[in-house]
């Protein structure tokens, strides 16, 4: 039994007031450590250019993204950040302002940012801690508190920093001078830590940044996505309001996995309390005649799985049964005192997965449960809750107690 099912059904069974059902105010856990600056008191939703486009990136893709994204009922569900990858910047001016790429952003960034926050939506950026980025463009070594102001006077809401180039530098030490660059920029800015795990953030980041990187790349395949979730979910402590685990950016929509993995993706982000940063062609969700976008659409539009990504409470979710190792029973506490309980087939048949009350952390016999794919009540269960999942697929449920 992993610490976590320990501490989750030791508490329950016990009847401990900080046990995670929820019952009584005390029952809420609260972060070990304070928010430095107020932002992304849930994890942050929003679109990336990098999964789909790479170094591919205009003035056109970004407003045409935002476009899409308020077209798509994107935004209307809670994405929020349009963000602008690797590849925008081409060199340093004179003084050491940042320059981009002309050929690609005629109007220059402010520009781009200001057609952004008129769809209602908040502008990001990309920069990297070393000397260069991945693509070996200008770096922001050196230049941390002049990038900060010339991103805040740009319009920048968030900023995701990457670890390219950055041989000889101490993490913890260069990210702390880019998070006070950006406390002082004179603009709230969300601050994405990308340093891939190399440096064991989930010690300190949690007073550094908003968010920071477990894992290594995701790339767009079943193998790629489940890997970065079995490394993520060993954080669970480190997460919080304000301070969350990332194992990197969707690829929701992008091709390389079924529907059901896609399902299971966006679910167990949702149960560990991820960022939910697309990096589809959202253009593309538009299209209501294509099978294709209409699948996209339901999953990355699921308000019901959405919801229990942005819980309040800010607990990040953890595998609570996996024995048989393919069966495994997600569980993540929330506000209201129920559990978002996913059932995870890693088989390649289907396979029938159990959760019983006693594991998930409910203390009454009958509970409600509700299909979060589905979007339908189940009616009430006792003792268990019992689902036959697809290969590689989920089937997610909201499970609240009822009073004995």
């Amino acid at each position: 039994m992993n610490s976590f099912v320990a501490l989750i059904s030791g508490l329950a069974l016990a009847g401990s007031a900080v046990a995670w059902n929820g019952a009584t105010a005390a029952s809420i856990p609260t972060p070990v450590r304070p928010v430095s600056n107020g932002l992304a008191l849930t994890p942050p939703m929003g679109w990336n250019s990098w999964n789909r486009f790479g170094c591919n990136v205009s003035d056109s893709l970004i407003r045409g993204m935002a476009d899409a994204i308020a077209a798509s009922g994107m935004r209307d569900a809670g994405y929020q950040y349009v963000t602008i990858d690797d590849c925008w910047q081409v060199a340093r001016d004179a003084n050491g302002t940042i320059v981009a790429d002309s050929a690609r952003f005629p109007h220059g960034i402010k520009a781009v940012a200001d057609y952004v926050h008129s769809k209602g939506l908040k502008f990001g950026i990309y920069t990297d801690a070393g000397h260069f980025t991945c693509q070996h463009r200008p770096g922001s070594y050196g230049h941390e508190a002049q990038d900060a102001k010339t991103y805040a006077g740009w319009g920048v809401d968030y900023v995701k920093v990457d670890w390219c180039n950055a041989d000889g530098i101490d993490a913890p030490a260069q990210y702390a001078k880019i998070k006070e660059a950006l406390l002082h920029a004179g603009r709230p800015i969300v601050f994405s830590i990308c340093e891939w795990g190399s440096n064991r953030p989930w010690e300190w980041a949690d007073t550094t940044g908003n968010l920071w990187r477990t894992t290594g790349d995701i790339w767009d395949n079943y193998q790629s996505m489940v890997a970065n979730a079995d490394l993520n979910m060993q954080y669970w402590r480190s997460a919080g309001p304000g301070h969350w685990n990332d194992p990197d950016m969707l690829e929701v929509g992008n091709g390389g996995m079924t529907p059901d993995e896609y399902r299971a993706h966006f679910s167990l982000w949702a149960v560990m309390a991820a960022p939910l940063i697309a990096g589809n062609d959202v253009r593309a969700m538009v299209d209501t005649t294509s099978r294709e976008a209409r699948i996209t659409r339901s999953i990355l539009l699921n308000k019901e799985v959405i919801a229990v990504d942005q819980d309040s409470l800010g607990v990040q979710g953890m595998i609570v049964q996996d024995y048989p190792p393919e069966l495994q029973v997600w569980v993540k506490p929330l506000k209201d005192g129920s559990k978002a309980v996913v059932l995870f087939n890693r088989a390649s048949v289907p396979s029938e997965i159990t959760a019983s009350w006693w594991r998930v952390g409910i203390r009454t016999r009958k509970a409600e449960v509700r299909d979060l794919w589905a979007h339908k009540d189940l009616g009430v269960m006792q003792d268990r809750y019992r689902a036959t999942v697809p290969s590689h697929g989920v089937v997610m449920v909201r499970v609240t107690p009822i009073a004995d």
